[in-house]
């Protein structure tokens, strides 16, 4: 039996930006792909993003709570600005904001881990 170091424990346990960025990018990517805006689609595509965000994040099995959002906009030169403050413990904490986009249409989506 492998008894680990609460140092090993605590990098183990950490948020990690590049893994969450990659689940994020990778659930836009199969949920909404290379297809084009089409307004009776958006809130399919949502839920599939967010959906599949969650399921792997929880495959990942750390000790935190997720909240994930997902605003999918279509490109018609609008303007659109997002901001958002958390008060948490840096230590546990993260968070990870992906914006990808295609011809037809910006997607962003936020990640939110809290340390349980």
């Amino acid at each position: 039996m492998e008894v680990k170091e609460c140092s090993d424990l605590a990098e183990e346990n950490q948020f990690i930006v590049d893994d969450v960025s990659k689940i994020i990018k990778e659930a836009i990517e199969n949920s909404i792909g290379g297809t084009a805006y089409q307004h009776n689609k958006v809130n399919q595509w949502t839920s599939a993003v967010v959906e599949s965000c969650l399921g792997q994040l929880t495959k990942l099995q750390k000790p935190y709570k997720y909240i994930v959002t997902c605003t999918i906009m279509q490109k018609n030169g609008a303007g659109l600005h997002t901001a958002s403050s958390c008060f948490w413990d840096n230590n546990t904490d993260g968070s990870c904001t992906v914006r990808w986009e295609n011809k037809t249409m910006y997607c962003i989506v936020s990640v939110f881990g809290l340390g349980i």
